[in-house]
Protein backbone atom coordinates (compact mmCIF):
# COMPACT_ATOMS: atom_id res chain seq x y z
CA UNK A 1 0.00 0.00 0.00
CA UNK A 2 2.60 2.61 0.77
CA UNK A 3 4.10 1.75 -2.74
CA UNK A 4 1.37 2.41 -3.97
CA UNK A 5 0.94 5.75 -2.04
CA UNK A 6 4.17 6.81 -3.41
CA UNK A 7 3.65 6.12 -6.81
CA UNK A 8 0.38 7.67 -6.78
CA UNK A 9 2.28 10.74 -5.55
CA UNK A 10 5.15 10.81 -7.81
CA UNK A 11 2.49 10.69 -11.32
CA UNK A 12 0.64 13.88 -9.33
CA UNK A 13 3.65 15.34 -8.98
CA UNK A 14 4.86 15.00 -12.43
CA UNK A 15 1.34 15.89 -14.00
CA UNK A 16 1.35 19.27 -12.24
CA UNK A 17 4.92 20.29 -13.16
CA UNK A 18 3.87 19.43 -16.96
CA UNK A 19 0.76 21.40 -16.33
CA UNK A 20 3.35 24.38 -15.19
CA UNK A 21 5.77 24.30 -18.17
CA UNK A 22 2.33 23.82 -21.10
CA UNK A 23 0.97 27.15 -22.10
CA UNK A 24 -0.07 27.80 -18.39
CA UNK A 25 -1.29 31.17 -19.41
CA UNK A 26 -3.80 29.68 -21.24
CA UNK A 27 -6.04 28.41 -18.10
CA UNK A 28 -8.49 31.32 -17.66
CA UNK A 29 -7.59 30.80 -14.08
CA UNK A 30 -3.43 31.45 -13.80
CA UNK A 31 -2.80 35.17 -13.42
CA UNK A 32 -1.52 37.42 -15.58
CA UNK A 33 1.39 40.41 -14.96
CA UNK A 34 2.91 42.74 -17.59
CA UNK A 35 6.12 44.57 -17.63
CA UNK A 36 6.80 47.49 -19.17
CA UNK A 37 8.71 50.38 -20.02
CA UNK A 38 8.48 53.68 -20.99
CA UNK A 39 8.38 53.26 -24.42
CA UNK A 40 5.52 50.25 -24.34
CA UNK A 41 1.91 52.41 -24.85
CA UNK A 42 -1.25 51.38 -22.05
CA UNK A 43 -4.33 52.22 -22.99
CA UNK A 44 -5.66 52.17 -19.21
CA UNK A 45 -9.46 51.78 -20.16
CA UNK A 46 -9.24 48.81 -22.39
CA UNK A 47 -6.29 47.09 -19.97
CA UNK A 48 -9.55 47.44 -17.30
CA UNK A 49 -11.35 44.65 -19.49
CA UNK A 50 -8.72 42.07 -18.79
CA UNK A 51 -9.85 40.43 -15.13
CA UNK A 52 -6.39 38.30 -14.97
CA UNK A 53 -4.32 41.54 -15.21
CA UNK A 54 -3.77 42.11 -11.90
CA UNK A 55 0.11 43.29 -11.78
CA UNK A 56 2.22 45.28 -13.22
CA UNK A 57 6.09 45.61 -13.25
CA UNK A 58 7.44 48.67 -14.54
CA UNK A 59 11.35 49.66 -15.72
CA UNK A 60 12.69 51.52 -12.95
CA UNK A 61 16.79 51.83 -13.17
CA UNK A 62 19.40 51.00 -15.18
CA UNK A 63 23.41 50.71 -13.41
CA UNK A 64 23.73 53.54 -11.20
CA UNK A 65 22.50 56.95 -13.22
CA UNK A 66 19.66 56.03 -14.97
CA UNK A 67 15.54 55.93 -14.39
CA UNK A 68 13.02 55.16 -16.98
CA UNK A 69 11.31 58.29 -17.93
CA UNK A 70 7.81 56.62 -17.33
CA UNK A 71 7.98 54.87 -14.23
CA UNK A 72 6.59 57.46 -11.99
CA UNK A 73 4.12 58.39 -13.62
CA UNK A 74 2.88 54.74 -14.94
CA UNK A 75 3.24 54.03 -11.03
CA UNK A 76 0.85 56.74 -9.61
CA UNK A 77 -2.07 55.65 -12.62
CA UNK A 78 -1.35 52.03 -11.85
CA UNK A 79 -2.12 51.82 -7.92
CA UNK A 80 -4.81 54.67 -8.29
CA UNK A 81 -6.40 51.79 -10.66
CA UNK A 82 -5.58 48.96 -8.23
CA UNK A 83 -3.29 47.06 -9.70
CA UNK A 84 -0.59 45.21 -8.22
CA UNK A 85 2.79 47.25 -8.72
CA UNK A 86 5.85 46.04 -8.89
CA UNK A 87 9.49 47.60 -10.36
CA UNK A 88 12.58 45.68 -11.61
CA UNK A 89 16.52 47.32 -11.97
CA UNK A 90 18.68 46.77 -15.16
CA UNK A 91 21.87 45.30 -14.10
CA UNK A 92 24.86 46.45 -15.94
CA UNK A 93 28.85 45.56 -15.22
CA UNK A 94 30.15 47.60 -12.17
CA UNK A 95 29.64 48.14 -8.34
CA UNK A 96 26.50 46.33 -7.71
CA UNK A 97 26.27 47.85 -4.18
CA UNK A 98 25.92 51.28 -5.71
CA UNK A 99 23.26 49.70 -8.21
CA UNK A 100 21.56 48.56 -5.39
CA UNK A 101 21.17 51.80 -3.35
CA UNK A 102 20.82 53.32 -6.71
CA UNK A 103 17.48 51.26 -7.18
CA UNK A 104 16.15 51.09 -3.80
CA UNK A 105 16.78 55.47 -3.20
CA UNK A 106 14.87 56.02 -6.59
CA UNK A 107 11.48 53.45 -6.26
CA UNK A 108 11.31 53.93 -2.18
CA UNK A 109 9.45 50.37 -2.44
CA UNK A 110 6.71 50.08 -0.16
CA UNK A 111 5.91 46.97 1.59
CA UNK A 112 3.35 45.81 -0.94
CA UNK A 113 5.76 46.66 -4.41
CA UNK A 114 7.86 44.20 -5.67
CA UNK A 115 11.27 44.33 -6.11
CA UNK A 116 13.37 42.87 -8.74
CA UNK A 117 16.67 42.59 -10.42
CA UNK A 118 17.04 42.29 -14.65
CA UNK A 119 19.87 39.90 -15.71
CA UNK A 120 20.02 39.99 -19.71
CA UNK A 121 23.04 38.51 -20.09
CA UNK A 122 25.84 36.60 -17.44
CA UNK A 123 28.25 35.94 -20.20
CA UNK A 124 28.53 39.75 -21.46
CA UNK A 125 31.26 42.51 -20.38
CA UNK A 126 28.26 44.76 -20.25
CA UNK A 127 25.56 43.46 -18.14
CA UNK A 128 25.86 42.41 -14.44
CA UNK A 129 27.60 38.80 -14.03
CA UNK A 130 26.45 36.53 -11.29
CA UNK A 131 28.96 37.13 -9.02
CA UNK A 132 27.96 40.90 -9.13
CA UNK A 133 24.21 39.65 -9.21
CA UNK A 134 24.84 38.14 -5.80
CA UNK A 135 26.45 41.28 -4.28
CA UNK A 136 23.87 43.47 -5.42
CA UNK A 137 20.61 40.75 -4.35
CA UNK A 138 22.44 40.50 -0.61
CA UNK A 139 22.65 44.49 -0.47
CA UNK A 140 19.08 44.52 -1.29
CA UNK A 141 18.45 42.39 1.24
CA UNK A 142 20.63 44.69 3.66
CA UNK A 143 18.72 47.67 2.53
CA UNK A 144 15.00 46.79 2.81
CA UNK A 145 14.97 43.28 4.61
CA UNK A 146 13.93 40.79 1.92
CA UNK A 147 15.10 39.64 -1.33
CA UNK A 148 13.99 40.50 -4.92
CA UNK A 149 12.59 38.60 -7.92
CA UNK A 150 15.18 37.65 -9.91
CA UNK A 151 14.71 38.11 -14.01
CA UNK A 152 16.89 35.20 -15.92
CA UNK A 153 16.35 34.20 -19.25
CA UNK A 154 17.00 30.33 -19.70
CA UNK A 155 20.64 30.26 -20.70
CA UNK A 156 21.18 32.81 -17.22
CA UNK A 157 18.76 30.17 -15.11
CA UNK A 158 21.15 27.33 -16.29
CA UNK A 159 24.26 28.93 -15.66
CA UNK A 160 23.16 29.60 -11.91
CA UNK A 161 21.64 26.43 -11.47
CA UNK A 162 24.81 24.75 -12.75
CA UNK A 163 27.10 27.21 -10.89
CA UNK A 164 25.46 28.64 -8.26
CA UNK A 165 23.11 26.87 -7.09
CA UNK A 166 24.33 26.84 -3.35
CA UNK A 167 24.15 30.89 -2.95
CA UNK A 168 21.78 33.45 -2.02
CA UNK A 169 20.12 33.02 -5.64
CA UNK A 170 18.31 30.22 -4.17
CA UNK A 171 16.41 32.32 -1.81
CA UNK A 172 15.20 34.26 -4.39
CA UNK A 173 12.08 33.87 -6.37
CA UNK A 174 12.39 33.11 -10.06
CA UNK A 175 10.86 35.44 -12.80
CA UNK A 176 11.96 32.90 -15.73
CA UNK A 177 11.95 34.29 -19.80
CA UNK A 178 11.44 31.70 -22.47
CA UNK A 179 9.35 32.32 -25.34
CA UNK A 180 7.94 29.24 -26.07
CA UNK A 181 4.79 27.66 -25.56
CA UNK A 182 6.26 24.43 -23.47
CA UNK A 183 9.59 23.83 -22.01
CA UNK A 184 10.91 20.38 -20.96
CA UNK A 185 14.20 21.58 -20.04
CA UNK A 186 13.85 23.90 -17.37
CA UNK A 187 17.00 24.01 -15.14
CA UNK A 188 16.18 23.28 -11.71
CA UNK A 189 18.81 23.51 -9.49
CA UNK A 190 18.75 27.05 -8.09
CA UNK A 191 14.75 27.05 -8.42
CA UNK A 192 12.51 24.06 -8.40
CA UNK A 193 9.90 25.80 -10.92
CA UNK A 194 9.52 29.91 -11.76
CA UNK A 195 7.46 32.13 -9.81
CA UNK A 196 6.34 34.46 -13.21
CA UNK A 197 6.93 33.20 -16.71
CA UNK A 198 7.92 35.83 -19.07
CA UNK A 199 6.35 33.89 -22.67
CA UNK A 200 5.42 36.48 -24.97
CA UNK A 201 6.92 39.76 -26.28
CA UNK A 202 7.42 41.33 -29.74
CA UNK A 203 9.84 38.18 -30.09
CA UNK A 204 7.07 36.12 -29.96
CA UNK A 205 3.84 37.48 -29.51
CA UNK A 206 1.43 34.55 -27.36
CA UNK A 207 -1.09 36.08 -25.93
CA UNK A 208 -3.04 39.67 -26.78
CA UNK A 209 -3.39 41.89 -23.72
CA UNK A 210 -6.17 44.73 -24.19
CA UNK A 211 -4.76 47.96 -24.31
CA UNK A 212 -1.26 47.26 -25.30
CA UNK A 213 0.18 46.53 -28.46
CA UNK A 214 2.18 43.74 -29.22
CA UNK A 215 5.75 44.87 -28.09
CA UNK A 216 4.18 44.67 -24.03
CA UNK A 217 6.17 41.96 -22.09
CA UNK A 218 3.40 39.25 -20.67
CA UNK A 219 4.06 36.96 -17.85
CA UNK A 220 2.26 34.13 -16.45
CA UNK A 221 1.79 33.65 -12.49
CA UNK A 222 2.64 30.24 -11.34
CA UNK A 223 -0.71 30.42 -9.61
CA UNK A 224 -4.17 31.49 -10.10
CA UNK A 225 -5.53 34.99 -8.85
CA UNK A 226 -6.19 34.76 -5.50
CA UNK A 227 -2.74 33.34 -4.90
CA UNK A 228 -0.72 36.20 -6.76
CA UNK A 229 -2.73 38.65 -4.54
CA UNK A 230 -1.77 36.81 -1.40
CA UNK A 231 1.70 36.48 -2.15
CA UNK A 232 2.64 39.81 -3.56
CA UNK A 233 5.13 41.27 -3.55
CA UNK A 234 6.54 37.40 -4.03
CA UNK A 235 9.34 37.41 -1.77
CA UNK A 236 9.23 34.09 -1.21
CA UNK A 237 10.11 31.43 -3.08
CA UNK A 238 7.96 29.25 -5.68
CA UNK A 239 6.75 26.08 -4.60
CA UNK A 240 6.03 23.19 -6.59
CA UNK A 241 2.77 23.22 -6.47
CA UNK A 242 -0.25 21.71 -8.50
CA UNK A 243 -2.08 24.22 -10.83
CA UNK A 244 -5.72 24.39 -11.22
CA UNK A 245 -7.05 22.56 -14.21
CA UNK A 246 -8.54 24.37 -16.85
CA UNK A 247 -12.68 23.87 -17.48
CA UNK A 248 -13.88 20.51 -19.07
CA UNK A 249 -13.36 20.89 -22.58
CA UNK A 250 -10.43 23.96 -22.73
CA UNK A 251 -8.09 23.36 -25.26
CA UNK A 252 -4.72 24.88 -25.27
CA UNK A 253 -3.93 26.93 -28.14
CA UNK A 254 -1.32 29.23 -28.79
CA UNK A 255 -2.37 32.78 -30.31
CA UNK A 256 -0.38 34.05 -32.29
CA UNK A 257 7.41 38.40 -30.00
CA UNK A 258 12.05 40.61 -25.77
CA UNK A 259 13.92 43.42 -26.28
CA UNK A 260 17.48 42.86 -24.54
CA UNK A 261 18.03 46.98 -24.43
CA UNK A 262 14.59 47.29 -21.82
Amino acid sequence: MRIAVLIVSFFSACAAMASEFDHPWNNPESAIVIDAYYANSIDWELLATEPRVVGIIHKATIGAKKIDPGYLTRKKEAKKRGYLWGSYHMGIAGNPEKQADYYINTVKPAANELIALDLEDLNSTRHMNANEAIRFIKQVKKRVGRYPVVYSNHSNATIISEKFKNTVFAKTPLWYAKFSGRVNDFPAGAWSSYTLWQFSSELLAQKAIPGTQADMDVNVFNGSLDDLRAKWPLTGRAPCQKRSEPPKGFRSAQLTRVDDSK
